[in-house]
């Protein structure tokens, strides 16, 4: 059933988008793979942590046809013990000013690993990385449903990471690369007790399987301003105007910032 799902998903996927071209669809960026399915060898492993490296600032996700953007921020994650594929999670999400909190899992069903490994710029990490890779994974994440605009997120995604001292680390070598992102979630969002649903994609750095025309960024990511201030964006727009460098505005108060999710 769960097979099923995820082929309904990607052809629903192609409908929607037409004949657009898609891009930020490869989060290996031209690594290659072995095919051979290396999961029961790698479950002994805890891939918590690699869900939880990003900073929330950096994690851009859309929402519906229109792009309309989506924040996500994943608080938790714990490995199930007794189905080692399986991790619970709780985060929240953001439309405008509705949040939503939400709970869910993640199901790996594929590990692979690179037929050859990078080592960041001037081969910075060679000799430091016993294995890199790449999982596949399904996942399922349920809004309340006493909360507002609630509903379910399902879909795909994919991660990519390297084993070190025995250790699953988040694979952030190449990240300075401008076609860098990780964590790509690839799906849907289903409303509660309606048959309103949306595409809904999100990830780490850039928003994966999107119209080419959509991030217009080449070092980091960038909407067209035009096109998108008017749908959540304008946050993204207005930062990547600011001069680096430029002065950072400090926070004056005695009270602490407090987060969206928060």
């Amino acid at each position: 059933m769960k097979v099923q799902f995820i082929s309904v998903m990607i052809f629903l996927s192609g409908f929607v988008f037409g004949q657009k071209e898609l891009c930020r669809t490869d989060i290996m960026n031209g690594q290659e793979l072995t095919d051979e399915n290396k999961i029961d060898s790698y479950l002994k492993y805890n891939f918590s942590d690699l869900w939880l490296q990003t900073d929330e600032q950096f994690v851009y996700g859309i929402i519906g046809e229109e792009y309309e953007k989506i924040s996500i921020k994943i608080i938790s994650v714990s490995k199930n013990l007794s189905q080692p594929n399986e991790y619970y999670v709780y985060g929240k999400s953001m439309v405008e000013a509705n949040v939503c909190e939400f709970v869910g899992k993640i199901s790996i069903t594929k590990i692979q690993e690179a037929k050859n490994q990078r080592f960041g710029v001037d081969d910075e990490y060679k000799g430091k990385t016993d294995k890199q890779g790449f999982l596949t994974a399904e996942y399922e994440f349920y809004e309340n449903n006493k909360q507002s605009h609630s509903g379910v997120f399902k879909g795909q995604l994919q991660t990519k990471w390297y084993l070190t001292d025995s250790a699953m680390k988040y694979n952030d070598l190449d990240s300075v690369s401008d076609g860098y992102f990780n964590n790509a979630f690839v799906g849907i969002w289903k409303m509660y007790n309606s048959k309103l649903e949306k595409i809904c994609h999100w990830g780490d750095y850039r928003v994966p399987n999107v119209d080419c025309d959509f991030d217009i960024g080449t070092a980091e990511f960038n909407v067209d301003a035009e096109k998108y201030s008017g749908k959540g964006w304008l946050d993204v727009i207005l930062k990547n105007r600011m001069p680096h460098g430029g002065e950072v505005i400090q926070n004056k108060s005695d009270e602490p910032v407090k987060h969206w999710w928060e």
